[in-house]
């Protein structure tokens, strides 16, 4: 076996591998003899099939598979010699046609390599902490909130309007054409005005109608309503209002805190401060991370391979097409085209995921098998009903295990870096660092 190189500029790499016919032949008849002993043949006694017969009827189907295994170890210590560590699996095309009258074949490998990447002092890069202490008022204040949630509602004096944020309690029949439609009718249903949990245009209508008030409310569907035969329609609900309620926020007392399981308000009012913590801890990671991602960006310099590029910025086209258009379910769309903004931020993705793998690999930095676990717990929750299954199928797949592994090795070779980091904390008030938070999503 003979490779010859073809190619060398840049990251690409390009090689010619030649596997002579003689090899061929030899590793072809290594697997018949290897099989004869156990093959089987009509006329002949177990494992006594002469091999010329053998190759006759299987060589040809063998032949395939000894040109796989060939062109696989040739590249393998292609890899091991040269250390070469291929960005994308490397293209492999047959280049000649004789192999078909029994000569040598020869194999084109190409690939992208992946850069060398440079030393990065991590003990030189300055971060800052931004610590935003819990203090009473964001308890309260998020006490309050969470009293909002627990709202009951009570009935308003009679004749009292009906307001935005108010409870009505109706009876109500759509119709359309005159007629009545399934699914548009209901007795003592509840409605809040302003939820948008019905349609907008029917709440609008509804608002300042009284207890004991029939109203007909009609409004138009939308063109792409979900229901085919209703969509684009005008429709006329016939709706008696039986109670109009006001929104009471939930009394802060004992009651309240055994609802969220606290066993009393002393005790929810510390739970809601660990939580705020832990959200105050949450989001001065997430900037100091952003801080520490801009510092190695401008740290480290290296060619990138295309290929890379080319795949992260077809990936964050297609991801911000799809927000901005949530309606269409197709998720492969080849039509949408990068941008030069898409590019650049590929190249800082892909330039930063180098690094971080190369910084992680170097640290021995490792996803422990628990951790995995407990990723695919959590992703699983996403499918109710169906936790075993997605977890026996993701514990099989290889993609997804990687799409899963990924964020967590990121998080901990982050942590990594800022352990060796000089961090000096910066006392910051909660608006602050939310401003802080918020101004993420713009870079």
């Amino acid at each position: 076996m003979q490779l010859i190189e073809t190619l060398n500029e840049g990251l690409k790499r390009g090689y010619e591998i030649t596997i002579t016919a003689d090899e061929l032949d030899a590793r072809v008849n290594e697997k018949l003899v290897e099989a004869q002993p156990d093959f089987e043949m009509k006329g002949f006694r177990k494992g006594k099939v002469p091999l010329p017969l053998l190759k006759k009827r299987f060589g040809q189907s063998l032949l395939g598979e000894v040109i796989q295994e060939s062109v696989d170890g040739a590249m393998s210590k292609h890899f091991e010699d040269s250390g070469n560590r291929p960005a994308l699996r490397p293209e492999v095309k047959m280049t000649n046609e004789g192999r078909n009258a029994g000569g040598d074949m020869q194999v084109a490998i190409t690939y992208e390599v992946l850069p060398v990447i440079p030393e990065v002092d991590l003990k030189s890069i300055s971060l800052k902490r931004l610590v935003a202490k819990v203090d009473e008022a964001a308890v309260d204040e998020a006490l309050g909130n969470l009293a909002e949630t627990a709202q009951r509602f009570e009935s308003r004096e009679a004749g009292a309007r009906a307001e935005d944020g108010d409870q009505i309690v109706m009876d109500f029949v759509g119709r359309v054409d005159g007629e009545a439609f399934d699914g548009g009718a209901a007795d003592d249903y509840p409605l809040v005005l302003g939820s948008n949990s019905f349609m907008p245009d029917l709440e609008e209508q509804l608002v300042g109608v009284v207890t004991g008030e029939e109203k007909d409310v009609t409004i138009t569907f939308p063109r792409d309503y979900k229901t085919e035969n209703l969509a684009g329609k005008e429709a006329v609900f016939s709706c008696i209002i039986k109670n109009v309620k006001k929104p009471v926020a939930a009394e802060l007392d004992d009651v309240l805190a055994r609802k969220f399981g606290a066993e009393d308000l002393a005790g929810l009012k510390t739970q809601i401060g660990e939580r705020l913590e832990a959200e105050y801890a949450g989001a001065a990671r997430a900037v100091m991370k952003r801080e520490l991602l801009d510092k190695l960006d401008e740290l480290v310099a290296f060619d990138l391979p295309p290929s890379l590029v080319k795949a992260e910025s077809g990936q964050i086209a297609r991801q911000l097409w799809h927000e901005e258009n949530p309606e269409v379910e197709e998720h492969d769309r080849p039509d949408v085209e990068p941008t030069d903004e898409h590019n650049i931020l590929a190249e800082r993705r892909v330039r930063l995921g180098l690094l971080l793998a190369e910084l992680g690999q170097k640290a021995e930095v490792e996803v422990t098998d628990s951790e995995m676990n407990r990723a695919i717990m959590n992703h699983a929750r996403q499918y109710p009903g169906q936790e075993r299954q997605f977890f026996e199928f993701a514990q099989q797949n290889q993609q997804i295990r990687q799409q899963l592994r990924a964020p967590i090795f990121e998080s901990k070779v982050v942590d990594y870096i800022i352990e060796l980091a000089e961090v000096t904390d910066n006392e910051v008030s909660k608006h602050d660092l939310q401003k802080a938070v918020e101004a993420l999503g713009d870079g």
